[in-house]
């Protein structure tokens, strides 16, 4: 039944098209930043015209926050482990072992978020006075209850997730020096395994999460 499969068709292209263009988005905004970037050079890494970016997204503002969203968005789904875990030792270390894959798999996004902000967020600034600070305040009182619980040291929960975030998010923003300490190639499967039980084994213990 040609007819009845179109609509699944066109609805396919759309979305093949969208991942394209954000991939592509995502890519050149972390090389040459909001500001550098333009929407005919994002076309051609996508290798679609530009009339198409423009389809999608009407703004090159509005293809960034979607970039920066995604990755935030990708971020949030690996803190859900905080909520369904039992204690710290599980929660923290899930977490850690989420965040240091996005690190490998979705380095340039990661970049992208850590530009904005070191250039003090002039376009998502409302995005991190809203969902980034009520996500904050919601595994602050994660981390209260379980210091509250016994499970861990009393130490403020603000910079033990300023801590994990940096840790994490270091393997992406700083890839190409962690490359070049690796005798100039990326970290093999087993060394990202290597790398994700040390800052576990380091963080844990130096909260006192460990049984």
């Amino acid at each position: 039944m040609p007819y009845a499969a179109r609509p699944n068709s066109k609805k396919e292209r759309r979305q093949e098209n969208e991942k394209l263009i954000l991939a592509a988005a995502e890519k050149v905004f972390a090389e040459a930043g909001f500001g550098g970037a333009t929407m005919q050079l994002i076309a051609d890494v996508a290798g679609l015209p530009k009339a198409n970016l423009h389809y999608y997204f009407p703004t090159k503002e509005a293809l960034y926050r979607q970039v920066v969203q995604n990755i935030f968005q990708i971020w949030l789904q690996a803190a859900d482990v905080f909520d369904a875990a039992d204690g710290p030792e599980e929660g923290i270390g899930a977490y850690i072992d989420a965040k240091m894959e996005i690190s490998r798999h979705h380095p340039a996004g990661s970049k992208v978020w850590a530009s904005e902000v070191m250039h003090r967020a002039p376009v998502i600034q409302d995005y991190l006075e809203t969902t980034l600070a009520e996500w904050t305040q919601g595994r602050i009182a994660v981390i209260e209850r379980w210091i509250e619980e016994g499970r861990m040291d009393a130490i403020d929960p603000r910079h033990l997730l300023y801590m994990l975030w940096a840790t994490t998010q270091h393997y992406a923003d700083f890839g190409h020096q962690i490359d070049t300490l690796n005798n100039g190639m990326p970290l093999s499967d087993a060394q990202w395994e290597e790398a994700k039980t040390s800052v576990k084994q380091i963080i844990l213990r130096g909260i006192g999460a460990t049984g």
